[in-house]
């Protein structure tokens, strides 16, 4: 037994100077971290205003300006094309001419009914007159019997003037066999062929005869995020392209904002007028439109090193007497490596460049460098 009491305290012995000597280790290795923290020289800018000058790409599309689909308003036959896709056209230019032999057979029984009534009336009116002159000599006709003549003649009157406007109705349906641009443009479409029934409703309605869009004026329509919709108004010019035509940029300027939020996009639809007089653009381009949004008021910009996003705030670190002090911030914009903040700071503050989690508050800062 006392064998083994000794061979206890003799292992002992080397096992308590081992850990004597890493605990002396460790102080040691501490101590010279510290001290390299406390002497490491810290790069810091003194606290400045400015504004930042940057620009949003956002994704748009070039539309007509004016763009109709063209139907037939009454069932009948194509007769003749006048245009094909690709026509430039005027407006009230002629573009297809229909046939409905049913048409005129209406407008010709229309006709024979207005002369038919106007024939009644004419014939109403001249015994009426002839009453009427006739009751000029006393005692020779009743007021009852020219009253009744009177009655006669306007209903024969209005008898007429219904079948006028019969055949004034059918007259109109005739126009309507002769299809015209409402504006000036470019046929862009074209679904039937000579001979095809037409009308408003059934099969031949399916498809309209022609699409029609103005070229030579698009809009130039986006949708501006909330957050951004504050950087444009109605004088605002964007620049823009097109990969059709890569390196050339094109220009316009903001004519209409539509005031609200869209409910699904929560972004804004702008509009812009785009004067395409050589028709290079075309309905449906995509474009890339660059936004400038150039700041009105004076912030204060830090690098974006300065910045700390802890998981519990986001700081800046301030030199306060030689001393670490973080200050709660809000960013704003990024541009060129410089970013807006927004806490309680002032001009001339001195915060750090390069700013991590590990510099604690209260921190030494022995050495700090106040640079560009």
């Amino acid at each position: 037994m006392n064998n083994i009491k000794a061979f206890a305290i003799t292992i002992g012995i080397p096992a308590a100077l081992f850990f004597s000597s890493c605990s002396h280790t460790a102080g040691k290795s501490e101590k010279k971290i510290e001290n390299a923290q406390e002497e490491a020289a810290f790069a810091a800018v003194a606290l400045q205003k400015g504004k930042i000058s940057s620009s949003l790409q956002i994704p748009g599309e070039l539309i007509a300006y004016q763009q109709v689909d063209i139907y037939a308003k009454v069932s009948s036959f194509v007769k003749k094309l006048h245009v094909d896709v690709g026509t430039e056209v005027s407006q009230g230019q002629l573009l297809a001419t229909m046939e409905a032999p049913e048409i005129s057979s209406q407008l010709a029984g229309a006709e024979s009914r207005v002369k038919s009534q106007e024939a009644v009336y004419l014939a109403s009116k001249a015994n009426y007159d002839r009453l009427y002159n006739t009751s000029l000599t006393p005692g020779t006709v009743s007021k009852n019997d020219l009253d009744i003549a009177q009655a006669r003649m306007k209903s024969d009157q209005a008898q007429w003037e219904a079948g006028k406007a019969a055949y004034r109705e059918i007259s109109d349906n005739r126009n309507y066999l002769e299809i015209r641009a409402p504006f000036s443009g470019v046929i862009s479409a074209r679904n039937v062929s000579a001979g095809a029934y037409v009308g408003p409703t059934g099969k031949g309605s399916e498809f309209p005869l022609f699409t029609l869009q103005e070229q030579k004026k698009l809009r130039l329509v986006i949708s501006v995020p909330e957050a951004y919709t504050g950087y444009l108004n109605g004088n605002s010019e964007v620049n823009f392209n097109v990969k059709a035509f890569t390196g050339r940029k094109f220009t316009a300027r903001v004519n209409r904002l539509s005031g609200a939020l869209d409910a699904r996009l929560r972004a804004q639809r702008i509009e812009m007028d785009v004067i395409n007089t050589d028709k290079k653009l075309l309905p449906g381009m995509i474009a890339e439109v660059n936004i400038p949004m150039n700041g009105s008021d004076s912030t204060f910009l830090v690098p974006k090193a300065a910045i700390v996003n802890s998981t519990v705030n986001v700081f800046v670190v301030r030199v306060t007497d030689g001393k670490a002090e973080r200050v709660q911030v809000q960013t704003g914009r990024e541009a060129n490596g410089k970013v807006e903040i927004y806490g309680n700071l002032n001009e001339g503050d001195t915060i750090l460049a390069s700013a991590n989690e590990e510099i604690r508050e209260g921190a030494a800062l022995k050495q700090v460098k106040i640079g560009q």
